[in-house]
């Protein structure tokens, strides 16, 4: 079960980085909040153990924090 886990984690951050590419047309608030929510989606899936709550709500405050860096 661990590995899985380990192996999905491990797909969902390839996804976010690749998709970090699109982020080309973006201004460099929006790529924060793309970039901050979804590190922080990551942060907390792995923190909460890959719970759904944990996830969106990571997502949540880091596309927040995201947004107003360097505002």
């Amino acid at each position: 079960m661990n590995t899985i886990r380990k192996l999905a984690l491990g797909a969902f951050t390839s996804a976010i980085v690749l998709s970090l590419g699109a982020c080309a047309g973006m201004s460099t608030q929006e790529r924060n909040t793309a970039i901050g929510a979804g590190v922080g989606a990551v942060g907390g899936a792995v923190l909460t153990g890959g719970s759904t709550a944990g996830t969106v709500g990571g997502a949540a405050v880091g596309g927040i924090i995201g947004h107003e860096v360097k505002k």
